[in-house]
């Protein structure tokens, strides 16, 4: 196991976390290489001879470090904004493996993934594809571009990161896609390429993935049958970790191999866009208790990370387990509370933790995804300190903001 207790001290890979934490100080976002690596590569191994490209999706962890170690890997990458690019092209990634997808890209934005030679477009509207057309028009390009298709599957999770439906913001619906696929031949610098879809995050049962899956391979033969050179298709991500004990998450080499039975005698590359289950439980949050407190109905754990450092228990109720960097002995039931002044500043509650005391190093797991990356400054706090583990080793990859950075680029009234 990546974190384990050994002689009552929680490690990750071969180092103490409290060596970490006493070193860098609290809070602080600690991740496993190993386990980033190890995860990468069941997707990778998964799909055997069959042509694929895994595209890790950027959105759940953008580190440049994290990103750097995927890009030697061989990992493609899943972006949705130019500053994604940005950071995918600083850290070494191949920009013929980046897919550049989301609902809103501006046209300096799609101007700079072009001047970058990105492998294609997952388009989201009609619209898009006419700025598209226009900006390689200007440079002298060719663009290809795959319709992002929504195929009215519901994932079954939190509505917040469900996209497959028709009254989501996100793709385009399935029965229309047909008819502007042949409206964009029109556009005389694009090459239709491929089909996208994705329906959301967080999928613990990833049936609704293949029966999406199924859909798009339709409308793929329909499209081939139209005359359209559609030579791969886009899976999108999704699938779900444990964020709980006990909880089951589905194996990677198990859901690829299923969806293998579906796409195998396509003839097409088939891409996957995955985020969470490669970064997600490669990560926790570090936070030492400040105070213990009694309400006449509650008891409190205050502690010093809060919600601008991690935002998914305030944003989603999402669960994360928190435990001791050193095992303890004794039970208590309490809500877990940060220093921001907001009462949905809380990382749990009503959650049985083990007796702690104020001084008491905890680590809030599954933190490795959409962690640090929503994080923010609300209430003046800087952004904690990021890190990566490589065995015994360990290195800051992102330092702890200061109060200057705080006020960075801003002018007082003179």
């Amino acid at each position: 196991m990546i974190f384990r207790y050994q002689d009552d001290k929680l490690f990750c890979e071969m180092l103490a976390l409290e060596d970490v934490a006493e070193s860098v100080g609290t809070p602080c976002y600690v991740y496993s290489s190993a386990a980033i690596l190890q995860a990468w590569r069941a997707y990778d191994a998964a799909f055997g001879e069959l042509p694929h490209l895994v595209c890790y999706a950027v959105k759940a962890n953008s580190n440049l470090s994290v990103l750097k170690l995927l890009a030697d890997a061989g990992a493609g990458f899943d972006i949705v904004s130019g500053g994604e690019l940005f950071r995918v092209l600083r850290a070494g990634g191949d920009p013929k493996k980046i897919v550049f997808s989301g609902v809103g890209k501006t046209e300096a934005e799609i101007e700079l993934a072009l001047q970058s030679g990105i492998g294609t477009f997952n388009s989201e509207s009609e619209g898009e594809l006419a700025v598209i057309d226009q900006v390689a028009g200007r440079l002298g390009l060719i663009a290809e571009f795959s319709l992002r298709v929504n195929p009215d599957v519901n994932a079954d999770t939190h509505p917040y990161i469900s996209t497959g439906l028709r009254d989501h913001k996100f793709g385009i619906d399935i029965a229309d896609a047909p008819a502007i696929y042949a409206r964009a031949r029109q556009f005389t610098n694009l090459r239709a390429s491929g089909v996208s879809c994705h329906i959301g995050s967080q999928i613990l049962d990833y049936s609704p993935i293949l029966e999406a899956a199924g859909k798009v391979l339709t409308l793929i033969e329909q499209l081939q049958a139209e005359g359209h050179a559609i030579r791969h298709v886009d899976l999108g991500g999704g699938l779900g970790i444990a964020y709980k004990d006990g909880e089951n998450a589905p194996s990677i080499a198990t859901f690829i191999a299923d969806l293998r039975e579906r796409v195998d005698r396509a003839g097409l590359t088939v891409t996957i866009e995955p985020g969470r289950s490669i970064v997600g439980n490669a990560g926790v949050l570090l936070t030492r208790v400040l105070y213990l407190k009694k309400s006449p109905s509650k008891q409190f754990v205050i502690v010093d990370a809060a919600m601008n450092d991690l935002i998914r228990p305030a944003l989603y109720k999402a669960h994360h387990t928190i435990r001791p960097l050193r095992a303890t002995e004794g039970a208590i039931v309490a809500d877990v509370v940060g220093p921001v002044c907001e009462t949905g500043d809380f990382l749990a509650r009503d959650r049985e933790l083990p007796a702690v005391i104020a001084g008491d190093l905890l680590a809030v797991e599954s933190a490795g995804a959409y962690g640090f990356v929503q994080s923010s400054n609300y209430n003046s706090r800087t952004r904690p300190a990021e890190v990566l583990v490589e065995g015994s080793s360990w290195r800051i990859i992102r330092s702890r903001e200061t109060n200057e950075d705080l006020v960075r680029g801003e002018e007082p009234l003179l």
